[in-house]
């Protein structure tokens, strides 16, 4: 073949004879057809590439249709490796709060909060210390007093805190 001006003569007489085998070719590896349209122009890209290649020694089209089918084998395989993907249906619940959950909630946190800051002040130190999932033995070690002075503080404060909040809610 000779020069540029040869390829693109040859590669003419492939998209004006070949398209329909390099179609049925793409069409029994890819049934998605926009999938199989990039499939197409990935095999019209190779045959382009592989043009000045082509010496003459077997038919255009079975030149074509060796390179359609390797390109459309090394397709599949690509996608094989592809993580599958799968259409969610819309009724699908979602696995997050509903927003008016969600806002019951922060409200529900902020009266804790509130109702918190209202407790005597060793109560609160207690009381926020166990609702970070201290025992009562690290509650007495971080404020310096006994494990019973602990519990007992830790005691008080929830059952204060239970009385604000049914007095609340």
């Amino acid at each position: 073949m000779a020069g540029d001006a040869g390829q693109k003569r040859l590669f003419a007489e492939v998209t004006s004879t070949c398209t329909g085998l390099i179609s049925r070719v793409a069409l029994s590896f890819e049934n998605d057809p926009s999938l199989r349209r990039e499939l197409i122009q990935d095999i019209l890209l190779a045959i382009w590439l592989a043009l000045p290649a082509f010496r003459g020694e077997a038919s255009l089209k079975t030149f074509v249709a060796s390179i359609a089918q390797k390109r459309s084998i090394s397709h599949v395989t690509r996608r094989a490796r592809e993580p599958r993907q799968v259409a969610l249906p819309p009724d699908l619940p979602s696995a997050a709060l509903a927003p008016d959950e969600i806002a019951l909630r922060n409200d529900q946190r902020k009266q804790l909060v509130d109702a918190i800051q209202l407790l005597p002040i060793p109560q609160r130190e207690a009381i926020v210390l166990c609702l970070e999932g201290f025992s009562y033995a690290e509650v007495a070690e971080v404020l310096g007093i006994s494990i019973n002075a602990a519990t007992l503080r830790c005691q008080r404060a929830k059952m204060a805190l239970k009385s604000m909040m049914e007095r609340r809610g």
